[in-house]
């Protein structure tokens, strides 16, 4: 049952004024808009549930972080019915994303009770040493207390309520203050249900988690300017999130601000590849460039092609597998608008081509196609910008040269791709370090939508793509960013912290 209220540190709290959500289909719902008063509540529980949290045991805080799983899963078939309704994605995508939420709290319990997360060492004492001793020094990492998070549109689950940035948040020891997505507020709040559930069940501090629904934008600003928190988890738009990076920055104590901004993901194809396989690679590329109605934040925008007959032959073949996509509902009526300003950006964009062009009204969105050449892609920055959707623009470079022009060219990425064969490997060599240099994972043969949730996982890269090129937030080292060092010397291994005893 949906009360329309705010968690805060235990309590379901009304606000002074409600928002109605607006679903894609199904029911809409009344729910009440976060203040700055509301978030310095939760904001202060953090901090003061922070020393007792923190202090806890790595087997406490799993146990903690199953639990939510648990709680999740056991709301699966209301939060599936309600996410439909609000997002207008599928039963499928939302049943596959909350079994990546769940996984993600699974691998984060796992993982912190393993020591390789707190960096744990030890340089002994040398007492004898000439022309001076040296301490002993131990150091290891620990949590920097009270964690901001920002829902996001595009994830209702594994980058929102409870998604990633909550979940290694938690791992580390910190409390969490959730400024919930306004485009899924029901979702949020079931979720938030199973959190609260988790938290009596393994008897947390209430602090440990917050979530406060809607508000206009005082509310992030005020969130991101709390004296109590020490570090802000953000996914979303370039505009919003370096407004907020910049508060976080102008802070009388600046804090990290780790945001995940947009990404157009490019596909570069060597000539080897795109003769043999390039009808396979456009099928395959019209599939993860509206997979999602292209609502991912590694939705691959770009293909970058030498042209000549065979890149005659991949935007034949490109338009022939993404005509036959039909209209998708999108998350929001707002995206869907920007979605339909970014095609006409792009469209208006000097020697641009349609390749295919449809239909798009209000919450329903269809496929486009564009073409360009190198020469026009170079000479106009705004081309190389993101459009949240699913819209592809095919470059056609003269050569190998004019690639490596547009790889250096290219700003910060989520992800670049190489579609390559063994005969490609000389040529396109000098391109890879290029593409390291510029994105967070550089792909070979496949496409970049769907992010495994591992150890070895990069999502970030320098910006815009994100504000931290040194993070991620998929993956174990995501938990570094709610982290920070700290040392240890000459300290009696009665006081040091439990896992720098005896190493």
């Amino acid at each position: 049952m949906l009360t329309g209220k705010h968690l805060i540190a235990g309590e379901w709290l009304d606000g002074p004024s409600t928002f109605r959500s607006s679903p894609a289909h199904g029911e809409a719902h009344d729910f009440a808009v976060g203040t700055p008063a509301l978030v310095d509540r939760a904001c202060v529980a953090a901090e003061a549930a922070f020393p007792a949290y923190a202090a806890t045991t790595r087997e406490a805080r799993a146990a903690f972080l199953n639990a939510i799983a648990d709680a999740i899963e056991a709301r699966g078939a209301e939060i599936t019915e309600i996410g439909t309704q609000e997002t207008g994605l599928p039963v499928a995508r939302l049943e596959g994303e909350r079994g990546r939420t769940t996984g993600q709290l699974r691998l984060f319990a796992a993982h912190i009770l393993k020591d390789g997360w707190l960096d744990l060492r030890h340089d002994p004492a040398l007492p004898d040493r000439k022309p001076l001793p040296r301490a002993d020094i131990r150091m290891m990492q620990q949590a920097i207390g009270p964690v901001a998070v920002f829902g996001a549109s595009n994830f209702p689950l594994a980058f929102s309520v409870a998604g990633g940035d909550t979940a290694s948040a938690l791992a580390a020891g910190c409390p969490v203050v959730v400024k919930g997505h306004s485009a899924h507020p029901g979702t949020g709040e079931i979720v938030a249900q199973a959190i609260e559930t988790a938290i009596e069940a393994t008897g947390m501090p209430k602090g440990v988690f917050s979530l406060v629904q809607g508000g206009k934008r005082d509310v992030g600003e005020a969130l991101v300017q709390h004296p109590a928190i020490q570090a802000v988890g953000f996914t979303g738009s370039l505009g919003g999130g370096r407004a907020l990076f910049d508060l976080c920055a102008r802070r009388r104590n600046p804090i990290p601000f780790f945001g995940e901004l947009g990404s157009v993901n490019p596909m570069f194809l060597m000539p080897h590849a795109l003769a043999a396989r390039g009808a396979e690679i456009a099928k395959g590329w019209a599939g993860s460039l509206t997979m999602g109605a292209g609502q991912f934040c590694t939705n691959p925008g770009i293909a970058v092609v030498i042209d000549g007959p065979e890149a005659e032959a991949f935007v034949a073949a490109a338009k022939e597998a993404v005509g036959q996509v039909g209209a998708q509902t999108m998350l929001t009526d707002g995206i869907a608008e920007a979605y339909r300003a970014g095609r006409d950006r792009i469209a208006s964009g000097t020697g641009v081509q349609a390749v295919l062009t449809t239909m798009c009204d209000l919450r329903q969105a269809t496929p486009y196609l564009f073409e360009v050449s190198g020469d026009d892609w170079l000479a106009n920055h705004a081309l190389g910008e993101e459009v949240f959707g699913p819209l592809g623009l095919i470059v056609r470079v003269k050569d190998l040269g004019q690639m490596m022009q547009m790889a250096n060219a290219l700003e910060g990425q989520l992800t670049c791709t190489l579609h390559v064969d063994p005969e490609d490997y000389v040529v396109a060599a000098p391109l890879v370090p290029v593409l390291s240099r510029k994105a967070g994972r550089v792909l070979a043969n496949g496409f970049p939508t769907g992010v495994e949730v591992v150890d070895s996982q990069v999502h970030g890269g320098p910006y815009p793509a994100s504000t931290n090129f040194g993070a991620t937030s998929v993956g174990t080292l995501s938990i570094r960013r709610w982290l920070r060092p700290v040392a240890w010397q000459n300290m009696p291994e009665a006081l040091l912290p439990e896992p720098l005893r005896g190493v």
